[in-house]
């Protein structure tokens, strides 16, 4: 039985979201792993709702063992509201697996007077006791300094017994996981601006960074993943987005003049190639359907890229951000596959 065959989100699950973590073969690629130096044990694919996901092929990605879903309330909130059926079956109040999900949501409104409004929404839409990981969304070369101002409240935010938990009571009432959890267990901040990400990293008030990254994209490598320690228990956690599209196309599209017969990635050889990066602990993932949720955790459970294969990806991608011309590919390090 799939969770998304449930009438009733008190119903126990099935026995195989019981038994996720001994269902999944050990790899140099764990399917589970802690989200930095939080307490959460999250799936290395995250689920938003940007590919506009239906609610039940949401459920059934939980049901296939994905834990981490992300979710906007006030920038493409109509494609993501698809999955909000699902997250509030998940997430609401009296659901009895809920400690089983990682609920990220977040907000554009980078103002702190705002924070309380993008709560009050979440909650109310969602039904929820509590937010996992609240972002503060989209934040630019120019947003360095609403950033910090927004940061500024994350001890009243964040935590039990803070400031917006005891507002929260007051308006939707107390029950026994917000009194144990708080309003938002943890504050992340979602970056366009790679600098500002290394720069703001380490502040005691983010717990969670969330980079643009993919073949095309990789000035994150440099920056911000591989300056830290994956062992430093005091690291934030790192989630990626954008795996699989640049401002020049889709880049399972193959750019120009990749000569024949040469290895053209699928989507889930994208979301392995940020998975492969060191620190990285989500790939955030735009899934549309239930299909595509079975190729990435396929292409998951086949472990790390090669460096080989992590080399080739860097030629691909300059190739599709017209970095390097074909005429300059050096042959030994092309791959050739069916």
């Amino acid at each position: 039985m799939l969770i998304s065959d449930l009438t009733q989100p008190s119903v126990v699950p099935s026995a195989k979201v019981e038994n996720l973590i001994a269902e999944y073969p050990e790899s140099d690629l764990p399917f589970y792993r802690k989200l930095g130096r939080t307490d959460l044990t999250v799936s290395c694919l995250g689920l938003g709702g940007g590919g506009g996901i239906s609610s039940d092929d949401t459920l059934y990605a939980f049901d296939q063992g994905i834990n981490y879903f992300f979710y906007s309330s006030d920038l493409h909130h109509y494609i993501y509201s698809s999955m909000s059926g699902a997250l509030r079956q998940l997430c609401g109040r009296g659901s009895s697996v809920r400690e089983k999900v990682v609920l990220a949501t977040v907000t554009y409104i980078k103002s702190p007077e705002a924070a309380m409004a993008a709560l009050l929404d979440q909650f109310v839409e969602l039904g929820i006791d509590y937010i996992d990981v609240l972002f503060w969304g989209w934040i630019g070369s120019n947003d360095g300094e609403a950033l910090q101002a927004c940061l500024e409240l994350s001890s009243d935010l964040r935590g039990t017994n803070s400031v917006y938990q005891r507002t929260i009571e007051r308006m939707f009432g107390t029950s026994e996981r917000l009194k144990k959890m708080g309003a938002v267990r943890y504050i992340g901040a979602s970056f366009h601006d790679v600098k500002l990400a290394r720069q703001l990293s380490n502040s005691p008030w983010l717990d969670v960074v969330m980079v643009r990254h993919n073949v095309a994209h990789r000035s994150a490598q440099e920056q911000v993943f591989n300056p830290r320690d994956a062992q430093d228990p005091q690291r934030p956690g790192i989630v990626t987005f954008k795996s699989t599209g640049s401002h020049t196309g889709a880049l399972w599209d193959a750019p120009p003049g990749l000569p024949e017969g040469c290895w053209q990635p699928s989507v889930p050889d994208f979301y392995r190639y940020s998975l492969s990066q060191n620190c990285v602990d989500i790939c955030l993932t735009g899934l549309r359907a239930r299909e595509e949720v079975d190729a990435a955790i396929a292409g998951v459970q086949r472990g790390k890229l090669k460096p080989s294969e992590l080399d080739y990806l860097n030629l691909y991608g300059d190739l599709h951000r017209n970095r390097l011309q074909v005429l300059d590919l050096p042959t030994e390090r092309l791959l050739y596959r069916s």
